[in-house]
């Protein structure tokens, strides 16, 4: 089995959650395979910005996921192993990159996120992030 080590982010925008539509008609979030030489926040700080065109910074790590299946590409089973972000962006502009297969996506109000995220996994990490993104939110408007 290939194993692929990735980082991704859970981009934020006020109460709205980025989310894009990939080539096989799957709601996800953005991410990308971790290349020898950089670091898991380097790759997912440029995936947000390759797949969505969005400039984010990360607040913090929120977590990891674990999936496989079988690639008909590479003729064998994949395991993609994700190192999730917690990210920020002051604005809700999104482009989706046409040309890497993502046909939508954008910034969307939590419950329509949630019903229009694809995999179970995703949804229970985009549920995490909100809740650790209004606590860091919070935190943020004592110190102020």
């Amino acid at each position: 089995m290939l194993t692929r080590i990735c980082a991704g982010g859970v981009v934020f925008s006020g109460d709205k959650v980025l989310i894009l539509k990939n080539e096989k008609g799957e709601w996800v979030l953005p991410k990308g395979i971790i290349r020898p030489g950089k670091l898991a926040q380097e790759v997912a700080i440029d995936r947000v910005k390759v797949e969505a065109g969005v400039n984010a910074k990360i607040i913090s790590c929120v977590g990891e996921t674990c999936y496989e299946f079988y690639s008909y590409t590479r003729q064998r089973p994949v395991c993609n192993q994700i190192t999730w972000f917690l990210m920020e962006t002051l604005n809700d502009n999104c482009a989706p990159n046409f040309e890497l297969g993502f046909s939508e996506g954008g910034f969307y109000p939590m419950e329509e996120a949630l019903q229009k995220v694809t995999y179970s996994q995703d949804k229970s990490l985009v549920r995490l992030s909100y809740k650790k993104y209004h606590e860091f939110k919070e935190k943020d408007e004592v110190l102020v």
